[in-house]
């Protein structure tokens, strides 16, 4: 089986491809529209990221395309019709940026309380705007977290380690369960409130 890779990737997730016997991996990045049309027809799958756009066009040109992976959740560079009429089946990886999404939710927050970027460009103006650097501690402040799924309880998990409060509001899970792991159920308007 050959393999294109038009995105580039860590090397570890290369290395998935390369590590297993039958399969030839290419690497090539940075292919415009139509030189990647112009070599796609020697491959049977093809792993993208957000760059490679897989359109009806370029289909068309893929002989042997059997799959079209996608290393994140968005299908939105994928024309999803055109492969499943062409017999190509699509692939996404929903949970590959789950703890990355969270963390960098946390860091914002512990940014923006911090007043780092404000810091960051009154230093770069040559500037030491002390008294308007002042930060506020996250400890035992409330976070309000709408929607308690994969990146959501994550990112409430991160906070109760900051020991901060969180409270969760999330229709579609019962308050059971949000409770069971931890934390405290409240309503939409509850939430806005505190």
């Amino acid at each position: 089986m050959k393999v294109l890779i038009s995105d580039k990737m860590d090397e570890a997730g290369i290395d998935i491809f390369r590590n297993q016997e039958g399969i030839d991996v290419d690497v090539k990045t940075g292919l415009s529209p139509e030189e990647l049309k112009k070599i796609i027809g020697e491959y049977d799958a093809l792993a993208i990221r957000s760059s490679t756009k897989v359109t009806a066009d370029l289909l068309e040109s893929a002989a042997n395309l059997k799959v079209v992976a996608r290393a994140g959740i968005g299908l939105d560079n994928v024309d999803i019709d055109a492969a499943t009429k062409k017999g190509v089946a699509v692939m996404n990886t929903p949970g590959g940026n789950t703890i990355t999404t969270a963390e960098h939710a946390i860091a914002m927050m512990m940014s923006l309380t911090r007043n780092i970027p404000r810091g960051t460009a009154s230093l770069k103006a040559g500037r030491w705007d002390k008294k308007l650097l002042q930060g506020r501690e996250l400890f035992n402040k409330t976070l309000g977290v709408v929607g308690f799924g994969n990146i959501g309880s994550i990112a409430a998990g991160l906070a109760k380690g900051l020991r901060m409060n969180v409270i969760v509001y999330d229709p579609n899970i019962s308050s059971e369960h949000i409770e069971k792991a931890g934390f405290e159920y409240v309503t939409l308007d509850e939430l806005y409130a505190r």
